[in-house]
């Protein structure tokens, strides 16, 4: 008998919004029977990151070699340099062993997939409760200068802005809450 293939669920969010934490928190539930889909990057590690872990990190060139060989379900380059992206490969190690696929991809990315799969896809957009709120999350990690802080702060505007195109919006503005509502519109799918 044939494995039936899983669903795929998109969370999308500004970078420090807590999609991340999120995803970590309801990943094992088994009523989800989720796996999650490692995204490639042309960026470096960061803090204690491992490759494939993560992330998949390659170079530039391997990354855009494979986005002509038609490797990606969906890529960006999300800042000057920097790619983001899905293999297929990724998409079909999870659903064809019958697990549901949650990914972690940015906004325009998301909707290409959803376009791709269709109702076979589920896309869900995590907000912050303010931009101003953002703003002292991403400093509170510590990891970037304050100018990478601002741009990205100028990019989740932006992101923001396509919300309104994704099946269902959470606002992350007590982690508990998000993460229950999250874990509730996925069962749903899921189903």
């Amino acid at each position: 008998m044939e494995t039936k293939k899983g669903k795929i669920i998109i969370l999308s969010a500004p970078s420090g919004t807590g999609k991340s934490t999120i995803i970590s928190r309801i990943i094992d539930d088994p009523a989800m029977n989720l796996g999650f889909s490692i995204s490639a990057t042309s960026r470096n590690p960061r803090g204690k990151e491992q490759n494939g872990r993560e992330y998949y990190f390659i170079s530039h060139d391997e990354f855009m070699r494979r986005v002509e060989a038609g490797e990606f379900v969906e890529w960006e380059e999300v800042y000057a340099g920097t790619c983001y992206g899905t293999l297929e490969s990724e998409v079909e190690r999870i659903t064809s062993s019958g697990k549901n696929l949650i990914m972690d991809i940015d906004v325009k990315g998301g909707l290409n997939v959803k376009k791709r799969y269709g109702d076979r896809a589920l896309t869900l957009f995590i907000l912050p409760p303010s931009l101003e709120e953002l703003g002292k999350r991403l400093r509170g990690r510590a990891t970037d200068p304050d100018s990478v802080i601002e741009r990205r702060l100028e990019k989740a505007e932006f992101e923001m802005s396509f919300a309104p195109q994704y099946d269902a919006r959470v606002v992350n503005d007590d982690l508990e809450e998000a993460s229950a509502a999250v874990a509730e519109l996925i069962r749903k799918f899921v189903e």
